[in-house]
């Protein structure tokens, strides 16, 4: 893209690891990301040098990540047996592991999204407002995001499981679809009543063997 976000990760560092990696991410403030081919103008242009804004690499739309939600990422390299070519096949891996750590957790059903992108396309602008392969819904309510880039060094998976409601999005995007602000009633730890440490330790366990770091992103 051709405007000046500033990139979420040190992407060539990411594709640097030999090893599995699950990464522990943490952020000083919200933090608005925008998908890989997502413009700015996808931002109300007032008040997004108010904010700080990111990009990742990868598929979907703007997210907002905030203080305290378990916000995990995973480089998988190709000659690691759990990598897979098949895109669909790394996010369900990965959405299993969310499932495996939750379902002994609570009391309700918890799900892997197997079809295709679900949800208005007018929708899609924002992450949490529809459901992607691998995302993890809960009674029917939408709770861990899932996005993945692949290079071909290996296949970095990005999750969030929001500690904050995300109407802050409401605020900043230039145009807001109608249905949007009931699409982005997602789960919170809140609303599933989760400590993030707790979720947090159980998936290092699950994804193992798997190196582990921790991040803190100053925005």
């Amino acid at each position: 893209m051709n405007d000046d976000v500033e990139e979420l990760y040190d992407y060539g560092t990411l594709r640097a690891l030999t090893a599995p990696t699950m990464l522990i991410v943490r952020t000083a403030e919200p933090t608005f990301v925008l998908g890989g081919s997502q413009s700015l103008d996808v931002l109300n242009a007032p008040r997004r040098s108010q904010v700080a804004v990111r990009r990742r690499r990868g598929g979907g739309g703007v997210v907002v990540l905030q203080p305290d939600d378990v916000w995990i990422d995973w480089w998988i390299p190709t000659d690691d047996e759990r990598w897979s070519p098949d895109v669909h096949v790394m996010s369900h891996r990965v959405g299993e592991w969310w499932r495996d750590v939750l379902t002994p957790r609570l009391d309700g059903e918890v799900r892997v999204h197997q079809g295709a992108m679900a949800g208005d396309v007018a929708w899609r602008v924002a992450c949490f407002a529809g459901r992607g392969p691998g995302e993890v819904v809960v009674d029917g309510r939408k709770a861990v995001g899932v996005t993945q880039w692949r290079v071909r060094e290996g296949v970095f998976v990005s999750t969030v499981l929001p500690a904050h409601p995300s109407h802050l999005l409401l605020d900043l995007l230039a145009d807001v679809p109608d249905g949007l602000d009931a699409a982005l009633e997602h789960h919170t730890l809140a609303t599933l009543d989760l400590d993030g440490d707790d979720v947090t330790q159980a998936l290092i366990v699950r994804s193992s063997p798997i190196a582990v770091r921790q991040l803190f992103l100053i925005a």
